[in-house]
């Protein structure tokens, strides 16, 4: 992976992630312009397939200020790239119970911007519990060596 632009941090937050893929992203110019600049919003975004095409939904990406007439709408759908038999996997990895595919990261890749999406199982507040707690006592022994470490 290249320069991150965008992070999506909320979908490790409320997913467990089991696969994930890389996607290019249809984007008229005015908007690679603001994506390269990081004013894109992937939060509550997320990716649906239909008629055998993929697409982002709920993205936000502001209008770029010098592109007057050109913007677009900040959160129209924008269509994925991806080829023909991911769509199918997914598709059938839909079927399952719970799975959802979430955008994870927006980053350049040899001058292309493109998506790292996720075929992510949403997690209960239980599991949201145990990770907080799981990365607390990781913070208190990470700060616990660090302090013994300079005495």
């Amino acid at each position: 992976m290249g320069k991150t632009l965008v992070q999506n941090k909320k979908a490790r937050h409320d997913y467990f992630i089991l696969e994930t893929y890389e996607a290019g992203i249809e984007l008229v110019g005015t908007e690679v312009k603001s994506v390269r600049q990081g004013k894109m919003n992937l939060k509550d975004s997320y990716i649906d397939i239909k008629n055998g095409e993929a697409f982002l939904i709920g993205a936000h990406i502001s209008p770029y200020e010098h592109g007057n007439i050109f913007n677009r709408e900040p959160e129209r759908v924008r269509k994925l790239l991806l080829r023909k038999q991911e769509i199918m996997k997914l598709t059938g990895k839909l079927t399952e119970k719970g799975l959802t595919i979430v955008p994870l990261e927006v980053y350049l890749k040899n001058n292309w911007i493109k998506l790292s999406i996720a075929l992510a199982q949403g997690k209960k507040n239980y599991d949201k519990r145990d990770a907080k707690a799981e990365a607390d006592a990781k913070r208190s022994m990470d700060r616990a060596l660090k302090e013994r470490n300079f005495r």
